[in-house]
């Protein structure tokens, strides 16, 4: 199982998470292209430190993801296979103020 960031990251991107994260799994944080962070399935190793500190209530393991925002959970996929494609999701599911 993996960690999924969902909504309330976009146009957020606080990093709390990237901080604590020992694997260094999750990416976006240092690109202006991006609009929200992302957890690499392939890397993360499932030990929870970034849940707690998202000051947003962000990230879930994947069965946990609330039902309003499981449209996320192919996006945080989709980034490691297709960027271009991820950021598209991102501005389908939250189109820019």
């Amino acid at each position: 199982m993996t960690y999924i960031i969902a909504e309330p990251c976009v146009d957020l991107k606080d990093g709390a998470c990237v901080d604590v994260c020992p694997v260094d799994c999750i990416y976006g944080l240092d690109s202006e292209e991006d609009r929200m962070l992302y957890i690499s399935p392939d890397e993360c190793i499932d030990c929870a430190a970034c849940e707690p500190v998202c000051p947003v209530n962000a990230i879930f393991t994947e069965d946990d993801v609330p039902a309003d925002w499981k449209g996320w959970i192919p996006v945080n996929y989709d980034f490691f296979k297709d960027e271009a494609g991820a950021r598209a999701k991102v501005d389908q599911l939250k189109p820019r103020s």
